[in-house]
């Protein structure tokens, strides 16, 4: 298994945060690009939600700018609307000005963490997760052990029939629990995988974190999908978490050290290309420049970083698939990963590879680009607004008449997964490689 990273020790108060690092700082002009045409709104999943000013893109970016300016309390109600935000990026697709709202926001999270004092609780559960166990593979797995002992040992169907999750108000929040693997991908880091026939790429992949416990079979069949169209695949030991959720949650300084280890792993070796089957893992590891200000060490290598980064479904659409696919009879919807579609600008990829596999009926649904709700740890921190969410995504998804959902990102699998469930649609959720990995054959 891979070492830990090395031990993150704040450099500023309790919080990590440094506010003398150029990095984290925005000029008026990041803020004054919003022109406040209102166009952003109705692509807002909490203004729509609640048709709330202060919950909307031009609401949040106008309290950034007074707090900033010092007009404004750093309190409840900024950071009540700030932690409200879902980070999707819908935004920056419907804004004519080009407002980089998930570089605002990450900033001003940032700005939460370091002066605002939340209650003991949340600290304790943010610091735990965020320092304590994200950064840190072998605990990620020693945790996910305690959750498999937890779902396979009769606990899980006792506490649920019990009403005690109910009692103590986590009964939705247990539904979104990841089934944990029987055996985690840990064990394939370090490991090469050979191209079938001729080699026509050589790439890294990216394996994530919770990803590694939860979506090994996932991580197993993008493999087997990249070998199959002529790609020499290679996982690197030393990755760890990409940093993407202590970026969006503020913890900025974690997030540094995360991609500093992780640039050390992947720039160590010539590739066509690094690979990731999470969008919202590679969102942020496309933007590793910006969690480092110029003069940085690692600004420059951030950069050659991110320019080789690509998600595995725009990676297939660049080469082409050459594999041999047989027929999958099957009519699916698509749903846009919000850090694929927003935050990458990926559309049409996804649709290519899904459109390639014989026998598959792509099905559009209607708003098939906004949020489902998951939204990183949204789900857990705002369980109410992510299910009502849901409940708007699943309606949509079922009035397709589609046998499967598919989606592009591990995150919207869960979410996607539990709202099949919840909501009875007897739909299958797939990952676009997990389609085309049936089309390939073998396990999935």
């Amino acid at each position: 298994m891979v070492e830990a990273v090395n031990k993150i020790e704040p450099a500023a108060g309790a919080s990590g945060f440094t506010a003398s690092d150029n990095a984290d700082k925005l000029a008026y002009e990041d803020y004054a690009r919003c022109i406040h045409c209102g166009l952003c709104l109705n692509h807002c999943p909490t203004y729509r939600l609640w048709g709330l000013e202060a919950d909307s893109p031009r609401g949040r970016i106008r309290q950034m700018l007074l707090v900033d300016q010092g007009k404004l309390e750093l309190g409840d109600s900024f950071v009540r609307h700030i932690d409200q935000c879902l980070d999707c990026r819908a935004c920056e697709t419907a804004c004519p000005s080009g407002v980089e709202y998930g570089k605002l926001v990450e900033v001003a999270r940032a700005q939460i963490e370091q002066n605002y004092r939340r209650p003991i609780f949340s600290r304790l559960a943010r610091s735990l997760v965020f320092r304590h166990i994200l950064p840190h593979p072998q605990r990620i797995a020693a945790a996910a052990r305690l959750v498999r002992l937890y779902q396979r040992s009769g606990l899980q169907g006792l506490a649920r029939r019990s009403g005690a999750l109910r009692l103590l108000g986590l009964e939705q929040r247990e539904r979104l629990l990841p089934m944990i693997d029987r055996e985690f991908f840990f064990s394939r880091l370090g490991s090469t995988f050979p191209a079938q026939g001729k080699r026509r790429a050589r790439v890294a992949m990216f394996a994530g974190c919770v990803a590694q416990v939860a979506f090994s079979a996932l991580n197993d069949a993008t493999i087997r999908v990249l070998t199959a169209n002529g790609c020499e695949v290679v996982v690197p030991n030393g990755q760890v978490c990409c940093g993407a959720l202590a970026a969006h949650a503020g913890v900025r300084d974690v997030a540094r050290q995360l991609a500093r280890t992780n640039l050390d792993a992947f720039l160590g070796e010539d590739f066509d290309a690094v690979v990731t089957n999470a969008a919202g893992c590679g969102s942020t590891l496309k933007e590793y420049e910006r969690l480092f200000a110029p003069g940085d060490a690692a600004h420059e290598p951030a950069r050659a970083f991110q320019e080789r980064m690509r998600d595995v479904t725009e990676f297939l659409a660049e080469i082409g698939l050459v594999a041999q696919l047989s027929a999958v009879p099957l009519r699916v919807t698509y749903q846009d990963s919000c850090h694929l579609v927003h935050g990458q600008k990926i559309r049409e990829a996804p649709r290519k590879l899904i459109r390639a596999v014989p026998g598959v009926e792509l099905v559009e649904m209607v708003l098939a680009d906004h949020c489902c709700g998951s939204a990183g740890v949204y789900n857990v921190t705002q369980t109410e607004a992510s299910l009502a969410l849901l409940e708007e995504k699943m309606h949509d998804a079922r009035a397709t008449g589609a046998q499967a959902i598919v989606t592009a990102n591990p995150g919207c699998l869960l979410q996607l997964r539990a709202g099949a469930e919840i909501h009875h649609t007897g739909q299958e959720v797939l990952h676009v490689i997990e389609l085309l990995a049936r089309a390939i054959g073998g396990p999935i």
